[in-house]
């Protein structure tokens, strides 16, 4: 298992979440959310089959308080 994170799909997150307990996404006003435990994650909207960054995944690793480690193993 590789130890680096790559640029992902936006379904790919959402898939991700869902494995880790978040339920949702539900809509919002401007994003999508996905709910766990009372933490609320912002899901980027699709832009025309861009993929997710490193750097915005680590933006929303840090709002759900999810280690590196526990996102690479759920992939």
């Amino acid at each position: 298992m590789s130890t680096r994170l790559i640029p992902i799909s936006r379904r790919e997150l959402i898939k991700r979440l869902t494995a880790m307990g978040f339920a949702g996404p539900y809509p919002g006003t401007k994003h999508q959310h996905m709910i766990r435990d009372g933490v609320f994650v912002m899901i980027p909207n699709p832009h025309h089959g861009e993929k997710i960054s490193v750097k915005l995944q680590l933006i929303v690793l840090k709002e759900a308080g999810i280690s590196r480690e526990e996102w690479l193993s759920a992939a």
